[in-house]
């Protein structure tokens, strides 16, 4: 199945990270998402409720930034990649976690990390 939908810079403020300032200060976290899923349902019919809406996602996502803290940004796309996983219609997920604000001590544009599943 080669179907997919491709969601990328989901953002929003949250309070991830292993030092006391992250937990303290936030900052913001942006995510992308790439679901597989099988479009024949929605080309046939050409109703939303056939596919996976990629708002749910989305909504998924920004919750997980928002919510709970973690300490580590792989804790966070796993997170994010088990809710989506959950979503009627997809059948394999990936999920990276960008931290462009990450406490590093040389100059760098990103950080990213990746989660696929299954």
């Amino acid at each position: 199945m080669s179907d997919k939908i491709t969601l990328t810079g989901v953002s929003g403020f949250g309070f991830h990270g292993v030092f006391d300032s992250e937990k303290r200060d936030g900052q913001i976290f942006l995510v992308d998402i790439e679901a597989t899923t099988d479009f024949t349902a929605a080309v046939n019919s050409d109703d939303v409720s056939d596919t996976v809406n990629y708002a749910v996602l989305a909504e998924i996502a920004h919750a997980a930034i928002t919510g709970e803290p973690f300490n580590l940004i792989e804790k966070l796309a796993d997170q994010i990649a088990r809710d989506c996983f959950a979503v009627p219609g997809v059948k394999k997920i990936k999920v990276t976690v960008h931290k462009p604000q990450a406490p590093i001590e040389v100059p760098f544009g990103n950080v990213a990390v990746t989660r696929e599943l299954p």
